[in-house]
């Protein structure tokens, strides 16, 4: 996946004349954050070389990780037509951008972002993108977002991880109450990112959500540690990407775990594929999450006939 053109440009001016081993040096510093989690009361994105390295690193990345989610999204609820976002803790607008790709009749947003370094780059790249009104706000998300109207689609994109568990409890209550159709939360894909989103799945679903993805049930997840539920996504690098971050390869993979609730019930699947399908000759082996609340492998062969053939166009993350 890539950004869109319009986004790829913008980030590309913003880098100009940035110098590569400062850059590094940054992107570095910023990798080490997230990888530690800290929540230290300092923002990740504390100052401006910061918020440039979290574009050319991490922002094709969240993006692509968003974008996804929001696939399933529209698969599950086909008329689903969000016209208003509201998006926390937006960064520079990954989710802003992936909905608008998304839903092209997105009209008006509202991003909340407490880091003015990276607010300021992401009202510079929203200057170009599709929706009529972008209004960017200060705040602290975890000062429970007064003065807000419910919006269509609600966002909450790689943040429950910088919050103390008690500020999660409470943000993700309140953006319940803040969401008209979908709200989508997206995290890591690590161990802790998956634990974070089963602690919002299960306050969610007492608050009587949805589950539109990816989960095809509402019973507990079926999967216990070491295991644990996650997906990824394939992202192009630019040259600089490479460079910032000492890579060969021209792309990556971005794992990534979410949650979308909704206001009303989508398409229920009958299962999703939780791991990379194996490949062999004549045979596909899947991992699945099903609708009765449980896991399981499974085998098809050609002697299948069109379950084989479709098992074939699925991927990791696809719904049956």
């Amino acid at each position: 996946m890539e950004l869109p053109f319009a986004l790829r440009q913008a980030v590309d001016r913003a880098l100009e004349g940035v110098g590569l081993s400062e850059l590094t040096r940054a992107a570095d510093a910023l990798s080490r954050r997230y990888r530690a989690e800290l929540r230290d009361g300092r923002f990740h994105l504390s100052d401006d070389m910061a918020a440039r390295a979290y574009l050319a690193t991490r922002l094709p990345a969240t993006y692509a990780a968003i974008r996804a989610a929001f696939a399933a999204v529209a698969a599950a609820q086909e008329d689903f037509a969000p016209a208003t976002l509201l998006d926390v803790g937006a960064g520079p607008g990954s989710a802003l951008w992936a909905a608008a790709d998304c839903w092209p009749g997105l009209a008006d947003a509202v991003l909340i972002e407490g880091s003015p370094a990276i607010r300021a780059w992401g009202e510079r790249l929203s200057a170009q993108a599709a929706p009529a009104r972008i209004e960017w706000q200060a705040g602290d998300v975890a000062a429970g977002l007064p003065d807000l109207a419910p919006r269509d689609l609600v966002t909450l994109a790689y943040v429950l991880g910088e919050l103390a568990p008690e500020t999660r409890d409470r943000l993700v209550d309140r953006l319940w109450t803040l969401t008209a159709g979908v709200l989508v939360i997206v995290e890591p894909g690590t161990p802790a990112g998956w634990t974070r989103i089963l602690a919002a799945r299960e306050r969610l679903i007492a608050a009587g959500a949805r589950l539109l993805a990816p989960c095809p049930h509402r019973a507990a997840c079926p999967l216990s540690p070491p295991d644990w539920c996650h997906f990824a996504r394939r992202v192009a690098r630019s040259r600089l990407h490479r460079q910032a971050k000492g890579a060969e390869v021209p792309w990556e993979d971005e794992k990534y775990v979410y949650i979308a609730a909704a206001r009303r019930a989508g398409r229920p699947a009958e299962a999703r594929v939780i791991a990379p399908p194996r490949m062999g000759s004549g045979r596909i082996g899947l991992k699945l999450c099903q609708r009765d609340g449980t896991a399981a492998e499974r085998l098809l062969t050609r002697r299948d006939g069109a379950a084989f053939k479709t098992a074939r166009r699925l991927g990791w993350g696809d719904a049956l």
